[in-house]
């Protein structure tokens, strides 16, 4: 009877979360932020991979990991490479689209702690108050990654996560 108890239990978990991580097999973040800043030192703060650390939530969280910029910065094929978390975090991005002052998509490799490829697309626009950066984040997965993403709130994490960096890129183009 307990045995059959548990089983139940079990599998009625495991239904919920399938059904539940099914929604989680492709997740959108969006995010905005006006910033009281000039459009070109807005648009360079994120086209320049050389100043994605004043600004980047993952370099405040690990500021002893080890970058890299590879190609030349602010043009398409230029990748920042990661290494943080004592090596337990390790990945690229690559910048892959630009349209100078309105548009900027980077793609990113992730190899550790899992394997991903999120992408990231700004969108800038001139405001009465500034700029309005506008940050689409997407990225896909499988069922069973889709499984431990819900089991562990990773989507929660990544829209706080996302929503720091604004605010981070908010300060550093303002200063």
């Amino acid at each position: 009877m307990i045995l059959t108890i548990i089983a139940v239990a079990v599998v009625l978990f495991l239904v919920i979360g399938f059904y539940n991580a099914s929604k989680l097999q492709h997740i959108h973040i969006q995010k905005s932020v006006t910033i009281n800043a000039d459009i070109q030192t807005t648009f360079d703060n994120v086209l320049y991979l050389k100043n994605f650390p004043k600004w980047s939530p993952f370099y405040e969280a690990d500021p002893a990991q080890k970058t890299e910029i590879r190609g030349n910065d602010g043009q398409v094929g230029t990748q920042f490479h990661w290494n943080g978390n004592e090596g337990k975090d390790l990945g690229y991005q690559e910048i892959k689209e630009i349209k100078t002052l309105e548009y900027i998509k980077m793609e990113c490799d992730i190899q550790k702690p899992f394997k991903a490829n999120p992408t990231f697309e700004y969108s800038f626009t001139k405001t009465g108050n500034g700029v309005k950066v506008t940050q689409d984040f997407n990225v896909k997965s499988g069922l069973v990654d889709s499984f431990f993403m819900w089991l562990f709130g990773a989507k929660k994490d990544m829209a706080k996560m996302n929503a720091r960096g604004m605010e981070l890129l908010k300060i550093t183009s303002e200063e």
